[in-house]
């Protein structure tokens, strides 16, 4: 197996077409078939489905391109951690951000790499946990915000934030309660809440808190994009249990209402991750620590809200 042939099928999975993979690779295109045809005798498996309407990866191409992908990233990894500079780190650096966390990271990071290391290009993802944690793990992301649910042991880790989950309604919702006071937890999941599945982090924490008070979550709505959530939200569909920092225009705006959970506080931890197998390039140690320089200046000017910085070594 070559790198090149690694390439080659990565390509043509994300062009869906031989032909245009060809092009985009200047390559004769019966020379690509040729090495795809070498490629899957090797892995004696076929991982790829031709049809008049294009080329998409099978079951094992699937598997295969996500591997490729990985073994792809550490090779032009290594190539930037030996031809960079200390001084001047450049690269590409791919960084995985659970969506809840998002809105109040992403772009004030992005504008602190713009403007710190402008031969950086941040790569950013936006993923359910579950799938950050199989990235970081493959090689397919250098870095990962994750939540610290205490099985973080096979990462390199270092504590970020606590962030409070608040009860959080539409404005003058039929279940919502009146003012501003805090809602205990036996009042808060009484409503349906709308919340993320379980390969979520924010749900096994909730999870784990309600059936530590002898209560079960009895009518719980699965969604896992924040834009869906937010619109059942504001259809008045149900209640939440989040941060506010993905809902927090809306919050602002006055068309949703956050209230603090009275008696036991629910809260998540937020960790950077890397691997403890695959190095930082020097590009990727900059970006490492920019994160936590942007999350304790977002945390110190409030623009973060309802956090607390968490101590580091």
């Amino acid at each position: 197996m070559e790198l090149r042939q690694l390439r080659y099928f990565v390509a043509i999975v994300d062009h869906g077409s031989l032909s245009r993979a060809a092009r985009v690779l200047h390559i004769a295109q019966p020379a690509l078939t040729q090495q795809i045809h070498q490629l899957e005798e090797e892995m004696d498996a076929q991982l790829l489905h031709r049809s008049a309407q294009g080329v998409i990866a099978t079951d094992a191409g699937k598997t295969f391109y996500e591997h490729a992908q990985a073994i792809l990233k550490q090779v032009q990894d290594a190539k930037s951690a030996v031809a960079q500079s200390t001084d001047k780190p450049s690269g590409t650096v791919a960084l995985g951000i659970p969506q809840s966390v998002s809105n109040a990271l992403a772009l004030p990071l992005l504008t602190a790499v713009r403007s710190t290391y402008p031969e950086i290009t941040l790569q950013l993802t936006e993923e359910l946990t579950g799938n950050l944690i199989t990235q970081l793990k493959s090689g397919r992301i250098n870095l990962a915000v994750l939540f610290d649910d205490g099985q973080l042991s096979p990462f390199a880790s270092t504590p970020m934030i606590e962030e409070e989950m608040m009860y959080i309604t539409c404005a003058k919702s039929r279940f919502g309660v009146s003012g501003r006071k805090p809602v205990s937890l036996a009042k808060a999941i009484e409503a349906p809440l709308i919340l993320p599945g379980l390969q979520h982090g924010v749900r096994p924490r909730i999870e784990n808190i309600v059936r530590a008070q002898g209560m079960t979550l009895e009518n719980v709505i699965e969604i896992n994009s924040v834009a869906i959530l937010k619109s059942a939200i504001l259809a008045d569909i149900g209640a939440t249990i989040l941060p506010v920092a993905p809902l927090l225009s809306d919050i602002e705006r006055g068309d949703m209402v956050a209230h603090a959970i009275g008696g036991e506080r629910i809260t998540r931890t937020l960790a950077l991750c890397a691997s403890k197998n695959i190095p930082l390039t020097i590009a990727a140690a900059a970006v490492e620590k920019l994160v936590l320089d942007v999350t304790d200046d977002l945390c110190r000017k409030g623009r973060w809200q309802h956090t607390q910085l968490l101590k580091r070594e």
